[in-house]
């Protein structure tokens, strides 16, 4: 397939995305080394008097009286830093050059050990030497990550200090219960005296240990609660402009385009200026969407800032979503790799018809519904007044079915937004007083409104967004629980025959992941790890909708356009997976209320209004 892209950018580079160099792994793997021997120093007392500790006495952090709290100390310190130097972080860089020398100011005066500053120094000289590889920024960060780091260092505290307490069981005092160990390392943790008692200066060393253990944590804490945030980059006002106007200009490309204003997502630009590409940054992955938005000739160059950003940072760059024409690009432009994900369903007009066998159930089911006493309207977010847009935007919050919001792809993440006129809106309502098949769907005969419900007679809303100026994609689908079954079908379907009057030929529904393989294992002749990896789907299904999505869309009889994940290397995989599922929303750890950044400001739009937020359901 012809992406368009001129011939002379094939002989671009390949990537130069943030794959970890030697030196930085090698000294990530010795900070990791030394430091699980520290530890191992601190917590075990025949590891401090075997043949092993002979060599370990001489690493950072075997200091005197205090040896065993500040192996420990030092180990985790080391066991921290370790994986911001694999991905070459400037910050945990200069903290690694800054403890290597005290450890060895420590050694020489506590110890007079010149072998230990030999150590430190040893460690310390290829940090300097090759100081220019970690020139990696930081990550966008906020206060959550000190939740995270209590819960992960209070277990770990936790887990070490029992064995800490535990290991001494010859100088132990009596027989203390689980129970009483547990609540002497919480003790200790305080830097409080707990109920085990011990013979010797053993006593002094569990508590040194378990006083270190317990500020750590608290240190740490602290340090990452109260520093300064650095929030996740969003989209500003003039980069929506800007991308507007690529949409208008080359929006009929690629489906997914008009997701890109999300304003949740950050973007870079081309050179030009005329292509550029949206992404997030999720656990380290630099997690972009669809295909870059704009001319198809500037395409190279908004991606080669997005792997210079991704270098940057040291970020794991990845694409979801992409097109084949993407996938061909990006490929090209970077070294890297391309798996099919799946297919997005999509309907042309034309040729949709409820007519012939194979569109039998959804024609029963649409009529079924319509004697039922529905109807259907469908129009532009433009042509709705404000309170019905707001009773819309109530309902499609309170009808979604997760606590969490979802969509990052294939979802807008609000409804009825100003900027977003253009967008198509196709609503179900409950006509009551009708008799079964008196009804019209669309035209409003017979009709008289039912406003018992918040929602007045609403009952179901389909959300779709423009696809150049004679295509529409498929935003949300909300219903309400109760109303009868096959909402979304009689919309979709109500959307496809008003499609005509909006100049409308093309209409994109759900992304069916691993279509294929589903289609493929179900068939006659299907080989037995074809059908045992669509019987893993299946399965996997029950959490995912992977096989009902697949069905879902089957039923239009769409053509089927495949959709690609672009990443670095297959070990980065499962990395991406669960950055994409936590954009997506399906992980998600709700953070207590006072560790939540406050929600930003609502941006007005040009008419004054503000913008209301909606949570979405990636195309589900």
């Amino acid at each position: 397939m012809s992406s368009g892209v001129p011939e002379h950018s094939r002989v671009r580079r390949i990537l130069r995305g943030p794959r970890p160099e030697a030196v930085p792994a090698l000294i990530a793997r010795a900070c990791t080394l030394v430091g699980v021997l520290d530890i191992a120093a601190g917590v075990f007392p025949r590891f401090r008097h075997s043949r092993m500790h002979r060599m370990a006495e001489v690493l950072p952090g075997s200091l005197g009286p205090f040896a065993a709290a500040m192996s420990l100390s030092v180990g985790i310190l080391l066991l921290l830093l370790a994986h911001g130097l694999r991905r070459r972080k400037r910050r945990a860089w200069r903290s690694a050059t800054a403890l290597l020398p005290v450890g060895a100011v420590a050694e020489y005066v506590y110890r007079h050990s010149v072998i230990g500053v030999l150590i430190s120094l040893a460690l310390l000289l290829p940090l300097v030497l090759h100081r220019g590889q970690f020139d990696a920024l930081p990550d966008p960060r906020s206060r959550w990550r000190a939740l995270a780091n209590f819960v992960l260092m209070g277990a770990g505290s936790l887990g070490l200090g029992l064995i800490i307490v535990s290991v001494h069981r010859h100088r132990m005092v009596g027989n203390p219960s689980l129970s009483a160990r547990i609540e002497h390392v919480l003790y200790g943790m305080f830097g409080v005296e707990g109920p085990v008692d011990y013979t010797g200066n053993t006593s002094w060393t569990v508590a040194f240990s378990l006083g270190a253990l317990g500020l750590l944590t608290a240190v740490t804490t602290v340090y990452l609660a109260f520093r300064p945030e650095h929030p996740a980059a969003r989209l500003t006002e003039e980069d929506e402009v800007r991308l507007r106007a690529l949409l208008e200009k080359h929006g009929s490309r690629d489906s997914l385009g008009h997701f890109a204003l999300r304003r949740d997502k950050a973007v870079v630009f081309s050179p030009s200026g005329k292509a550029a590409v949206t992404y997030r940054v999720v656990s380290g992955v630099m997690l972009a969407s669809g295909d870059p938005i704009g001319d198809v000739e500037a395409w190279p160059g908004a991606i080669e800032r997005f792997m210079d950003e991704a270098r940057a940072h040291s970020w794991t760059p990845a694409v979801m979503g992409c097109s084949e024409t993407g996938g061909e690009v990006w490929t090209r432009e970077t070294g890297l790799d391309a798996l099919e994900l799946g297919d997005e369903a999509v309907v042309d007009v034309a040729d949709f018809s409820l007519s012939g066998r194979a569109m039998r159930n959804v024609r029963q089911m649409v009529k079924r519904i319509e004697r039922a006493g529905y109807e259907t309207r469908v129009r532009r977010v433009r042509d709705l007044g404000e309170g019905e847009l707001e009773r819309i935007r109530r309902a499609a919050e309170d009808w979604r079915g997760t606590d969490t919001e979802r969509g990052f792809s294939m979802a807008l993440g609000r409804i009825g937004d100003p900027t977003d006129g253009d967008c198509l809106i196709a609503t179900a309502h409950r006509v009551d007083g009708v008799a079964p098949g008196a009804g019209r769907a669309g035209t409003g005969e017979g009709r008289a409104e039912a406003e018992a419900g918040p929602y007045g007679d609403l009952k179901a809303v389909l959300h779709f967004v423009p696809w150049g100026t004679d295509g529409v994609s498929l935003d949300l689908m909300r219903r309400d629980r109760s109303a009868d079954p096959g909402m979304n079908e009689l919309l979709i379907v109500a959307a496809l025959r008003a499609a005509p009057k909006f100049g409308i030929e093309r209409v994109s529904l759900n992304f069916a992941m691993f279509r294929s393989a589903l289609a493929r294992g179900e068939k006659i002749g299907a080989g037995p790890v074809l059908r045992a990896w669509r019987g893993l789907l299946v399965f996997l299904s029950r959490w995912f909708q992977i096989e009902s999505l697949y069905k879902f869309n089957a039923k239009f009889q769409p053509r089927w356009e495949p959709r690609f994940v672009v990443y670095a290397s297959s070990r980065d995989l499962p990395r991406i997976g669960l950055a994409a599922m936590q954009a997506e929303g399906f992980v998600n750890l709700p953070l207590p209320r006072f560790l939540r950044r406050p929600a930003p400001a609502p941006r007005p739009s040009s008419h004054g209004a503000a913008e209301h937020g909606m949570s979405a359901t990636s195309r589900a």
